[in-house]
């Protein structure tokens, strides 16, 4: 019989059972936000568990079996019988533009939860899962979840560290989103730059349908959205061509890439945001390789595996194998112009 080393052991069943407080707080979580318990801690408290329940029109029993789980987590601070959020608390669960704003991920872990099914039967047959079929809305979660890298980096951070593309973009460029989900991105990039023309494209019709949506409700007139695949949208002549968290998701990105190549005018740039990662399994076994390999192996592995050639590059491809698909479709000089936590922005001409 194999000897077990105690200590060893009794470390691991702690990591799994921290593990195991997390993945039951993924409901508690979604809850707290859909409710609006946490933006209304947020305004009252310190407050008891009553008070909170009164204010946000909630079942005091509910809420303060909530409370305690979220004051167990370290997701709400307790002190003397009232609750509250520190600031720290706040900028992760109640303030949606934050840079830290995680909420999108607890809806992403539900609807990977919902996908099991679908995905563990391709485990055994190895076709993918088409990203229509995924489960729940993971679109809207996933747009979520990038949404306040997007708000706090892009404008600020990532275009200005791009060669003279400032500079295009105040004067007047013509721009395409490729991979565009519900056109977040590019609907932040037509409000910074007015001057600018933008086209947001996916082959997802339901998002092309919330980004018109969304480009609406915001009365912008310098951008619109059709569907369109990376490998044959329509349109040419740009000056800047982006593609958000999504390269890694295509069936053929080499394809992608050449096909960018030929849409950009001389001298046009493409930006490349993608997932935060090192060139070997090595460097990615940290917090946020952890997240990105297990959302991979449920959501951007098979939706690649659904399209032709099914390249799977996986959300921990690393800036090397990224590299090597941008250079097949002819482009020669690529560099990492900007990171974050979560993300890498490549620039390649």
């Amino acid at each position: 019989m194999t000897e077990i080393n105690e200590t060893t052991l009794n470390e691991l069943v702690s990591r799994v059972l921290d593990d195991l407080g997390g993945a039951l707080s993924v409901p508690l979580v979604r809850i707290g936000d859909a409710l609006g318990l946490y933006r209304t801690l947020k305004a009252v408290g310190p407050v008891k568990a009553d008070e909170l329940a009164d204010a946000s029109g909630c079942a005091p029993r509910y809420v303060r079996e909530w409370l305690a789980a979220q004051a167990a987590s370290g997701y709400v601070h307790h002190e003397r019988g009232l609750f509250s959020l520190t600031p720290e608390q706040a900028f992760v669960f109640a303030e949606p533009d934050s840079a830290v704003n995680l909420v999108g991920a607890f809806d992403i872990a539900a609807a990977m939860v919902e996908n099991q099914p679908k995905v563990q039967s391709a485990f055994k047959t190895g076709r993918g899962v088409a990203w229509g079929d995924q489960a729940g809305c993971m679109f809207c979660a996933v747009a979520r979840l990038f949404r306040p890298g997007y708000i706090n980096s892009l404008v600020q951070d990532w275009l200005p560290a791009l060669h003279g593309v400032i500079d295009r973009l105040e004067t007047g460029a013509k721009v395409a989103d490729v991979g565009c989900g519900h056109g977040l991105s590019t609907i932040l990039l037509a409000q910074a730059f007015p001057n600018s023309r933008f086209v947001g494209y996916d082959f997802h019709a339901g998002s092309i349908a919330a980004a018109i949506a969304h480009a609406q409700a915001h009365g912008l007139t310098n951008l619109h959205f059709e569907v369109g695949r990376a490998q044959d949208f329509d349109g040419g002549d740009f000056d800047l061509i982006t593609c958000f968290d999504c390269l890694h998701d295509m069936g053929d990105p080499k394809a992608a890439a050449a096909h960018i190549r030929k849409a950009l005018k001389k001298g046009g740039v493409w930006m490349v945001v993608e997932p935060t990662a090192g060139d070997t399994l090595e460097e990615n076994i940290n917090p946020v390789g952890r997240l990105y390999y297990s959302a991979s192996t449920m959501i951007c592995v098979p939706t690649s595996l659904a399209q032709e050639t099914g390249l799977a590059l996986g959300a921990q491809a690393g800036e090397r194998r990224l590299a090597e698909v941008i250079r097949s479709g002819g482009f020669t000089h690529i560099r990492r112009a900007a990171q974050t936590p979560l993300n890498m922005v490549l620039e390649a001409t």
